[in-house]
């Protein structure tokens, strides 16, 4: 990713992205009727098409050298991508099974789980000090391996809470994620640098299309989130916290250096949340099944955004 995309996300992706989601969230809950269609056109139709765009962009932004770094941090990056898909997907069905929740909203705290982590890692990783290279290459990596990895876990995992066709949530996570994203690196490899407009467009397009996605299934899981709200934003709360610990001391069990483990850490606490609303779209259960993705999100931004702030000013403040 060029370092002017990663510029951008450090200034605009921070809490003001995330207040902004709150506003719009709020908006949805008490106006859902503006959120949910325009005239006969169901909006929710918008959310699988944001997502190939926003995944395009993520290709645009990527190399072949974010997959053949792999060769100059093995370790690290064999580290990050064990984490990222042991330990999240375990922490997302104890809570779900502890939760109580009716089964679809709980299945979709076991999704979040079970999708790879995203671009807000990468921001989180700049910002703190951390480890850019490896949580670009994590990102990447765990991205591509989503269609294949999140249908196996998902059917494993959250058998017990809904039906699950693996075939047809591997075809979906393919349709959203693999022929983007090779859209997008094929674009990058040819016209790189021949369309800065498009360059300067795509990180403010995804960052609308995220907000914009959120605020539809709000709209849509209003009443159920009306009635659960607090229990599943706790919940999410202690899904991400988990995934930050557990991440970084999983790392450092591992003995990476400091900065590797702040990356694993934020890598494992911050999930592709879009990503899994557009399964969750695919199932045809967005207002039951992608309320949890839609709450991760805001919950995310904020405690990643503190935890990167806390470890900047740590590092500042350590003698040299």
């Amino acid at each position: 990713m060029s370092l002017n995309k990663i510029a951008f996300l450090q200034r605009y992706s921070g809490l003001l992205f995330t207040f902004a989601i709150i506003l719009s969230s709020a908006a949805a809950l008490y106006a859902p009727e503006y959120f949910i269609s325009v005239g006969d056109f169901q909006l929710k139709e918008l959310i699988v098409p944001l997502l190939m765009l926003i995944m395009f962009g993520m290709g645009t932004s990527m190399s072949v050298k974010d997959f053949t770094a792999i060769a100059k941090m093995p370790k690290g990056v064999i580290v990050g991508l064990c984490c990222q898909f042991t330990i999240m997907p375990i922490v997302g069905y104890t809570l779900a099974a502890l939760s109580g929740l009716p089964p679809e909203i709980a299945a979709g705290i076991i999704l979040v789980g079970c999708s790879p982590s995203g671009l807000a890692s990468n921001v989180m990783a700049y910002i703190s000090g951390a480890n850019l290279a490896l949580s670009l290459t994590l990102t990447s990596i765990s991205t591509v391996l989503a269609p294949f990895i999140t249908p196996f876990y998902m059917s494993w995992l959250a058998g017990e809470y809904i039906p699950i066709d693996s075939t047809a949530m591997f075809m979906s996570i393919s349709k959203i994620v693999l022929v983007p994203i090779a859209a997008g690196l094929l674009f990058n490899h040819f016209l790189h640098g021949r369309f800065t407009i498009l360059d300067k467009a795509l990180p403010k397009l995804s960052m609308f299309g995220i907000a914009f996605i959120i605020t539809i299934i709000v709209a849509l899981g209003r009443d159920q989130l009306l009635s659960i709200g607090y229990i599943l934003v706790l919940l999410v709360f202690l899904q991400s916290t988990l995934g930050f610990v557990l991440g970084y001391w999983g790392a450092k069990v591992c003995k990476l250096d400091e900065s590797s483990c702040r990356t694993v850490a934020f890598e494992v606490g911050m999930q592709n949340s879009g990503l899994a609303s557009g399964i969750a779209v695919s199932m045809g259960k967005v207002a039951t099944m992608g309320l949890a993705p839609a709450v991760f999100s805001p919950v995310m931004n904020i405690s990643g955004s503190a935890l990167a702030a806390w470890w900047r000013d740590k590092h500042k403040n350590t003698p040299v």
